[in-house]
């Protein structure tokens, strides 16, 4: 009825939790000094009295098993939400499985949320139908909609909505999880891919004397993050998946790395880093090394600064392409499009950046005349984007291989009997194909031969309403038949005269 009892009441709750002795001693305390007091919690609580103590012992027995609730209105919420007993409230609500809050306010739906949203760093979802439910939407991190009698305030004020409450667990469990997997690999990717292509300039500037000249072609840097690698990762994004979304539903424990945050984390933010740096090294190093006094096989001197950006510039492109095909999933006819295209479209602009044609219109802005087609005719600039390759992937396959070989989590063993399952499926479906006669009959307005449309007509089909009484004397006509008789000896003349004359006369 007050503040002082209902935070009374919650503290008793939190004393019958089965903890540790201080736990068991404090819940025999507020136990004898509940009886001794004489003193009973009303108005949203249940009710404790000495004339009930059985009442009290089966309490006991359920918090021992940790299958128990909280149940409480909207006049005890109000006590409970104040600024000395929310921490009671909370504590205790988080020690129970099912918190149900009965005959609240919408002002009242949306301070629970914030409750917990703000004191328990939790990631929140509302879900309501009604008008009343809109504050507790825009309050949780993410809301839904149900559209339905209530009308659409709620759907209007969601993000995602739907018809029937059903469909909330394939929404968590199978879009809900692949949208968090697409988005932790599509970051992990863009750090990875940005490191990669950035700490190349600052490698490049302890030999151009910190001059701040780029190591790449302007036009290069321009389109990297704009054409290249753009759509591969974009397709990632949008259709990549670890298993099905029958096993996403099959297997809730998948859910559990999204609420423990597994799939990115400062952690994988700085192996993400590392990653890129890596590569970066490798990027730098491997052509500055090969190029060192090196001549082509013309005999001609080729570690100028023009063939350098190129064969670093071209390294870049086939390693994050490979990289990202190796980070995706599920591949579709888009990753494959986006992919090996981004390649394709960097070699078709390098060599019309590079030609004589663009050179004669724009010969300031494109100063690179014919090094694209004198690089890339040298068989030992492929040769040094091939080690380039190799020696930024390798690594990554290698720690990769022997991750999913020796700890290899339940999104990995599920894959593997996907994968398995794939291949032994065509050996089970394979059936004979048997060859369809020249009759197709496309429908019932079309067929060869009568259906059921006498047993329709005849209302046999159908309950016979207030029958007369029947004394058992009257006969059945001799002559007349069933409808299934009629049936049959229709179907069989018509089969005898399509065999006679092979064909069908409508």
């Amino acid at each position: 009825k007050d503040v002082q009892s209902c935070q009374l009441a919650l503290r008793y709750f939190k004393a019958c939790h089965p903890g540790g002795s201080e736990r068991k001693f404090s819940f025999l305390k507020a136990k004898e000094n509940l009886f001794g007091q004489n003193r009973s919690f009303s108005n949203g609580h249940v009710v404790f009295e000495k004339k009930q103590p059985l009442e009290l012992d089966s309490v006991v027995e359920e918090t021992v098993t940790g299958d128990y609730a909280l149940i409480i209105n909207g006049h005890s919420l109000a006590h409970a939400l104040e600024s000395d007993v929310k921490n009671d409230l909370l504590e205790l609500a988080c020690m129970c499985k099912t918190v149900i809050c009965c005959r609240v306010t919408p002002l009242q739906k949306a301070q629970v949320v914030e409750l917990v949203k703000k004191h328990r760093n939790a990631v929140t979802l509302a879900i309501g139908d009604g008008a009343n439910d809109v504050s507790m939407i825009k309050s949780a991190h993410i809301g839904v909609g149900i559209s339905g009698q209530e009308g659409l305030q709620a759907v209007l004020a969601s993000d995602y909505s739907f018809a029937q409450f059903r469909y909330l667990q394939r929404l968590l469990l199978v879009h809900g999880r692949w949208s968090y997997f697409r988005m932790c690999k599509f970051l992990c990717y863009f750090f990875y891919k940005n490191f990669a292509f950035t700490l190349v300039h600052f490698w490049f500037g302890f030999f151009c004397g910190f001059s701040a000249q780029t190591v790449y072609d302007q036009w290069f840097i321009a389109l990297f993050n704009i054409v290249y690698t753009s759509l591969p990762v974009l397709a990632m994004g949008i259709f990549d998946q670890d298993v099905s979304d029958q096993n996403s539903m099959d297997y809730p424990q998948l859910y559990k790395p999204g609420q423990q945050n597994l799939l990115f984390n400062k952690c994988k933010f700085f192996i993400c880093v590392a990653h890129g740096i890596y590569t970066s090294l490798a990027l730098f190093f491997i052509p500055y090394g090969a190029f060192y006094n090196a001549a082509g096989e013309d005999g001609q001197y080729i570690a100028d600064y023009q063939s350098f950006a190129v064969t670093m510039a071209t390294s870049l492109v086939i390693v994050v392409s490979v990289q990202i095909a190796l980070d995706t999933s599920y591949w579709t006819v888009i990753n494959h499009v986006f992919i090996w295209g981004s390649i394709a479209t960097y070699f078709s602009i390098l060599f019309a950046m590079h030609s004589n044609g663009i050179f004669g219109i724009f010969p300031n802005q494109f100063p690179f005349v014919g090094i694209a087609w004198h690089s890339l005719n040298q068989k030992c600039i492929w040769l040094v984007v091939l080690l380039t390759t190799v020696a930024s992937v390798m690594p990554i396959v290698t720690f990769r291989f022997l991750r999913v070989d020796l700890f290899p989590t339940l999104s990995d063993q599920i894959r593997q009997w996907q994968k398995a399952q794939k291949k032994a499926r065509p050996l089970y479906s394979r059936k004979p194909q048997t060859r369809r006669s020249s009759s197709k009959r496309s429908g019932y307005a079309f067929a060869h031969q009568e259906g059921y449309g006498e047993l329709i007509t005849s209302g046999k089909n159908m309950r016979a309403k207030n029958l007369p009484p029947t004394s058992g004397l009257e006969k059945t006509p001799s002559n007349s038949t069933s409808w299934i008789e009629n049936l049959c000896k229709k179907a069989t003349d018509t089969v005898s005269s399509f065999s006679q004359d092979k064909t069908v006369k409508l």
